[in-house]
């Protein structure tokens, strides 16, 4: 207004809310139909005899984020798993890992502050890189499958190495210094001890005689 003061006219401006863009960010949760159903649903008779209306508040266009994943996580396990009856191998427990993994990939895209959330998932993805180790090593066609049907990339893990210092050199002398001496110290105990049963062998053999 041109009859405010310029102070005035800076609280206003000062005092308006700021929006933020939200970022859009792609997740594996959009290729699954609107129209499927729930997975406490999916499989129940009485489905094809109710009426659109209900079809439609128990599809997946009602539902949660957490019902999305129990879908998504349903469709991964279905293509890795040996049998209608596998809920436990190494395949079928990497396919709800990888589940679980993007989904709080996508949740740290969007909050990258969440030190909680991040942890859970590298604990994830070194568990997950454990397993596919095992499978790689035991069953390598099962690996290659496993990793082509879930679209994972597998690297294995690194080499440690650690850094040199003068420190950690000093320290490491010290300890193999002490630990000398206690082998030390443990092999004059055991050979006091070795001279202890050979004297009361002797003489228990001399007062048999």
């Amino acid at each position: 207004h041109p009859g405010c003061s310029p102070v005035l006219q800076a609280a206003r401006g000062y005092a308006r809310p700021v929006t933020k863009k939200r970022k859009d960010i792609p997740s594996h949760l959009d290729d699954l139909p609107p129209t499927l159903l729930k997975k406490d649903y999916a499989n129940l008779p009485v489905m094809n005899s109710v009426d659109d209306v209900v079809k439609r508040v128990l599809s997946l266009e009602m539902a949660s984020q957490r019902e999305k994943l129990k879908v998504k996580t349903q469709q991964l396990v279905e293509k890795v798993r040996r049998s209608p009856n596998d809920n436990g191998s190494f395949e079928v427990q990497v396919a709800i890992l990888t589940a679980k993994i993007r989904t709080l990939e996508e949740h740290l895209q969007r909050h990258p502050k969440d030190k909680k959330n991040r942890r859970f998932m590298l604990m994830g993805v070194d568990r997950r890189r454990k397993m596919l180790g095992y499978l790689r090593r035991v069953n390598y066609s099962t690996f290659e499958s496993t990793c082509r049907e879930l679209g994972i990339q597998y690297s294995p893990p690194q080499p440690y190495s650690r850094r040199l210092t003068k420190r950690w050199l000093v320290k490491k002398a010290l300890c193999t210094k002490v630990f000398q001496e206690k082998q030390k110290l443990q092999a004059a105990e055991r050979l006091k001890q070795r001279r202890e049963w050979q004297a009361r062998a002797r003489a228990a053999r001399e007062q048999q005689e």
